[in-house]
């Protein structure tokens, strides 16, 4: 069962540490709120970003990945999601990632796509 008081404590701790350009500690405070919540799509998608900032690009993508699975329809995690992928060198990954985002910004879903 999540713990939703510390999971919500440590990602505001992580927004404040991410504000101060402390990435190293909001990565932390994220780390421990998906911990708390493995379900917790906000906290996967900002782990991701700020592993992307500190160029482990391989564990940001797997974030954004666990992000696109928990929340299929979002159009912010495809895009961060293909240019996590860009920054790897995964070319394809990122154009399949940028098209499900365009589906997206013109109103489509894409947990009704096929992958």
């Amino acid at each position: 069962m999540p713990d939703l008081a510390t999971r919500d404590a440590a990602f505001e701790r992580g927004h404040t540490h991410l504000a101060l350009g402390e990435l190293k500690e909001a990565e932390a405070a994220y780390r421990e709120a998906v911990g708390a919540d493995d379900d917790f799509f906000d906290g996967w998608q900002a782990l991701g970003m700020v592993l992307l900032k500190l160029k482990k690009v391989k564990e940001a993508i797997g974030c954004g990945i666990k992000a696109t699975l928990l929340n299929p329809d979002d159009l912010l995690t495809w895009t961060g999601l293909s240019q996590m992928y860009v920054q790897d060198g995964q070319i394809a990954e990122a154009e399949h990632a940028k098209a499900n985002a365009r589906v997206l910004s013109m109103g489509g879903k894409v947990s009704r796509l096929k992958s």
